[in-house]
């Protein structure tokens, strides 16, 4: 039987096969959850349908993240197709590609400080406001970070300071929906090739050098960041909340004595 059977997950931000929720969703169905999936707008529902065909019959919603009255659109829709559920993964970043690109100093300004915030880290909170009382016994909220929330991440610029907000925002949803029986945990990823990881200047010299840093010599996988979202949607790991689990081969723990 697998970990996940009898839950309902609502699975956000999958565009296209490489999609870290992609691989997410994968492990899921494989452990036999129920899911939703929740695209970015009403042009790319057909793409995503045809994506996950192999993911048996799947609802599709479209919701703007950055629109208080589309997320409550959302989930009065979620309500009418199961009433309650058990877990949301939230994949859903955004930085205009200048911030990423450029020298972090001169490129930032107020409105893309505010946007990237706003998509990367606020939309989690908003999303577990608004479906907090939908939420079973139990249930699990799971985000997506990076290393550059922690620590100096070449032209990850403005990304990293929404990262930090986003694993505060963990944290703080942790102690509110506690009393809930309500857990909320963030995955910390090795970098993975996606549509918006690509956007990031010299991304392919990042990976290479995390390969060759960690301690296992490889890279990661979205299957492996699922497996563990997996795990933290399950009843398996009712005892962990307000956490942020590295999933990046060790990299993390490296310091100098690996370049010399």
């Amino acid at each position: 039987m697998g970990i996940l059977k009898g839950k309902k997950i609502l699975i956000t931000g999958v565009l296209n096969e490489k999609s870290i929720s992609f691989g997410i969703a994968k492990s899921m169905y494989k452990q036999q959850a129920e899911l939703i999936f929740v695209c970015q707008n009403k042009k790319i529902i057909n793409k995503i349908k045809h994506l996950i065909k192999s993911i048996n019959h799947n609802t599709i919603f479209a919701c703007d993240v950055s629109n208080d009255d589309n997320i409550k659109e959302l989930f009065f829709n979620i309500k009418k197709v199961w009433g309650s559920f058990d877990g949301l993964v939230h994949s859903i970043a955004y930085c205009p590609k200048k911030q990423i690109s450029e020298d972090f100093i001169e490129s930032s300004n107020r409105e893309s400080f505010n946007i990237c915030h706003e998509i990367s880290s606020y939309s989690f909170l908003s999303m577990a406001r608004e479906c907090k009382n939908m939420l079973n016994n139990f249930s699990s909220l799971v985000t997506l970070s990076y290393l550059g929330s922690q620590k100096i991440v070449s032209n990850y610029n403005m990304m990293g300071l929404a990262k930090s907000s986003l694993e505060a925002n963990v944290r703080y949803m942790a102690h509110s929906l506690g009393l809930k029986n309500i857990r909320v945990n963030a995955i910390s990823s090795g970098p993975i090739k996606t549509v918006s990881s690509c956007q990031i200047k010299n991304f392919k010299k990042i990976k290479k050098i995390h390969k060759f840093l960690s301690l296992t010599k490889n890279h990661v996988t979205s299957e492996e960041i699922g497996n563990v979202a997996a795990f933290l949607c399950s009843n398996l790991s009712i005892g962990i909340t307000g956490s942020i689990i590295n999933v990046d081969h060790g990299f993390n723990l490296n310091g100098i004595n690996s370049m010399i």
